[in-house]
């Protein structure tokens, strides 16, 4: 193979490439990252065998076709550190020589035939949306998954593909994210035949690879695998085993809910200021909604209390609840600050739920209230 590549396009396709290989391995062939080249294509891919990805990479001058096994730790050092805006690579299968201006640098190679395959997308039937959208259905929920449980189903996200629409459900039993949006369907795609539920690592992999300007993303899933493809990338990664939750049954009844009205930016303000008394033992902030606003009240065993109001445009009866300030502001932080979301509160043992206009819905479970120390 010898090729010239504009160094900068290379790096930034090698380091999302170089995110998916594992840290460690007793397989040291997947420390590497595999270039292939045809006539008119130049394609990078990196695997952990669960998380495979392919990534097209623009500005490369193709002399002659071929593979090469680039070492993840040296070859990236290589495109970091180099001045040059283009370098030139040569290899054979058993060294590779990159050359610069005023550089040249020889790495032996392994045989490019013995890095795993990643499949491409070639799929027929999948669904279909724009970029921006899938990302934004990612950021929504991934951070509510639980990697730490026993429930293995909880360490991902669950994709339910519907005709014309795709859900998105994360949780770790203690809150509950899902965020919907409008899809396409082709050739009938609807899924595998078990749960689609998406490995967390896989999700946050799919976020940094896409970008918002990707256009629309083709997702196709099957019964223990999926693979997205934007215009220049395909993320392939296996599902996680088990059975999800039955997450709809989480969502209380908003009949006798009080619904109010709050700003995303200003209220999460709030949340942080309750929050910075409060410590591993008393990590709960009680809101107190009614009279106008909301009074939030943060203690620790050592660090003093805290009382914060913040204005509301509800002055009915006072509804309590307890709540950890980390999931509130998890919900928060992904918000546009100027939106305006929807709170449904029924008393301090319910869930409380939020939403936005836009399919995102948010549930909370809250924590029992800490009892006051009796006067001596």
């Amino acid at each position: 193979m010898k090729v010239t590549y504009n160094r900068e396009k290379l790096l930034h396709a090698f380091q999302m490439a170089a995110s998916v290989a594992p840290a460690r391995s007793t397989k040291d062939i997947l420390k590497n990252i595999k270039l292939d080249t045809t006539s008119d294509t130049a394609t990078v891919m990196g695997t952990d065998l669960d998380i495979g990805i392919r990534i097209d990479v623009p500005g490369f001058e193709i002399e002659v076709p071929g593979s090469a096994v680039l070492p993840i730790d040296r070859f990236g050092l290589i495109l970091r550190e180099s001045s040059d805006e283009r370098l030139r690579l040569e290899s054979d299968g058993n060294k590779t020589t990159v050359c610069g201006d005023r550089s040249e640098f020889r790495l032996p190679s392994a045989n490019p035939d013995e890095f795993p395959p990643i499949v491409a997308f070639e799929e027929e039937n999948y669904h279909e949306l724009p970029a921006r959208l899938f990302r934004e259905i990612v950021r929504r929920t991934v951070f509510a998954t639980d990697n730490e449980s026993s429930r293995y189903a909880l360490g991902g996200v669950l994709l339910e593909l519907e005709a014309e629409k795709i859900t998105a459900v994360a949780t770790d039993g203690r809150r509950l994210a899902q965020q919907e949006g409008a899809a396409k369907v082709s050739g009938g795609h609807t899924g595998g035949d078990t749960m689609t539920i998406v490995p967390t690592r896989a999700m946050q992999v799919l976020e940094r690879a896409l970008a918002d300007n990707d256009g629309e993303i083709q997702l196709a899933a099957h019964d223990n695998s999926i693979l997205v493809r934007s215009e220049r990338t395909t993320v392939y990664s296996r599902l996680v085993e088990g059975r999800y939750p039955k997450w709809r049954d989480v969502f209380p009844s908003g009949e006798s809910a009080v619904k109010i009205e709050v700003a995303p930016g200003p209220f999460h303000a709030a949340v942080r200021q309750a929050a910075i008394v409060t410590d591993k033992e008393h990590r709960g902030i009680d809101f107190s909604f009614g009279d106008g606003q909301v009074m939030l009240t943060g203690r620790g065993a050592e660090l003093g209390d805290a009382r914060v109001d913040f204005p509301i445009s509800y002055d009915g009866p006072t509804i309590p609840v307890t709540l950890d300030p980390r999931f509130v502001g998890d919900f928060l932080r992904v918000l546009d600050p100027e939106q305006t979301i929807q709170v449904e509160l029924i008393d301090e043992k319910n869930a409380v739920v939020c939403r936005t206009d836009d399919g995102y819905g948010y549930v909370i479970m809250p924590l029992a209230r800490d009892k006051k120390p009796k006067k001596s």
